[in-house]
């Protein structure tokens, strides 16, 4: 495998969990950070001790840089992940891949159009919990699928939308709980059960003064046949860990926090649950959360590009959670069961 040089656009909290991951990382190093902000960029170098350049143009110039991570707000995902794709950089975005499906569809179009390799963080598909309930779900363990829910109860003090221009705000964030907190389980969700037919959801600004919901449900119909329920907030305190319920003709498994704690088919003894601590939650903290599933993650976004395979988390599948997430809200202004696919009126 060749040494991939890798670049980061963004400074945050979310750019500190990908560069802890690169500095594991065999075969792949960061080589420069960008920042639009000249004071930002300074003040970064020290953090990350790499180049943080305010210019892209220069930032894109960097000798040996062949991926591009972007760690910017929601909203802002499109235009460096085109720039990038143009430029032959191979693209790792974080969630959710766009706001909107038709800034989704842009970039997945760029990025092929221009053959880089685009995957989207959704880190929680690699926990081994997660994998064992995956396996277990495809094996047909649990019999035919009837219902699968996601619950993501979390909370979010003041500070959180207080102290940020975008979270919360729709051309920065798209929304607010389903789309930043909830997308992760809601992934997870879809990887489970497949493709939608329909959607009924309802969302709400309950608590605090921002633009999108801090307060979301649904009501899921799958091209299975199968029902599901979902829950996203950010306003129920103190904030539980988020959680997946599949329950079949033949059992059932709960996965919380990332960790399997209910595990019943019939006719068979063995839990399916094993001793190994859960993975931190964001439930009440944002930070909470550590970087080695980003880390597993990049390995095997470096394997696909070595391969030039298919990423596991692709576009087409990173889009189908904004998809669904979009037809909640229009569903909640509609006041109506939105079928799919539908017309996505971005705001």
């Amino acid at each position: 495998m060749k040494d991939y040089g890798i670049g980061i656009i963004g400074t945050g909290s979310i750019a500190i969990k990908h560069a802890q991951a690169i500095e594991e990382l065999n075969g792949a190093s960061l080589k420069a950070l960008y920042n639009p902000n000249p004071a930002s960029a300074e003040l970064a170098k020290d953090k990350f001790s790499q180049p943080v350049f305010s210019d892209f143009k220069e930032f894109l110039e960097t000798p040996g840089l062949d991926i591009v991570c972007i760690c910017t707000p929601s909203g802002m995902h499109l235009e460096p992940g085109v720039e990038a794709a143009k430029a032959g950089k191979h693209v790792l975005v974080e969630k959710p891949i766009e706001i909107n499906l038709d800034r989704t569809d842009e970039l997945i179009q760029c990025c092929q159009e221009n053959k880089v390799q685009l995957a989207v963080i959704f880190q929680n598909r690699f926990s081994p919990d997660y994998q064992k309930l995956k396996s277990a779900v495809e094996a047909g363990v649990f019999g035919r699928i009837l219902m699968g829910n996601a619950y993501v109860n979390w909370f979010r003090d003041d500070a959180y939308y207080g102290t940020s221009k975008w979270k919360g705000t729709l051309q920065g964030d798209g929304g607010g709980a389903l789309i930043n907190q909830g997308i992760h389980t809601i992934d997870l969700l879809l990887d489970l059960m497949g493709d939608v037919q329909a959607v009924f959801g309802q969302v709400q600004t309950a608590l605090y003064p921002i633009e999108g919901e801090d307060l979301g449900t649904a009501i899921v119909n799958f091209k299975s046949g199968a029902l599901g329920n979902i829950t996203s907030a950010t306003a129920l305190y103190p904030g539980y860990p988020e959680k997946v319920e599949i329950f079949g003709t033949k059992g059932s498994a709960i996965l919380e926090g990332g960790k399997l704690v209910a595990w019943n088919v019939k006719g068979q003894t063995e839990s399916g649950i094993n001793e190994l601590p859960a993975n931190k939650s964001g439930s009440s903290d944002p930070n909470a959360i550590g970087y080695q599933l980003h880390l597993e993650q990049w390995r095997l976004f470096l394997d696909s590009i070595e391969k030039d395979a298919m990423p596991i988390v692709d576009g087409a599948t990173a889009r189908k959670s904004v998809e669904l997430i979009r037809g909640i809200y229009l569903s909640s202004k509609m006041n109506k069961k939105i079928e799919f696919p539908f017309k996505d009126p971005a705001e």
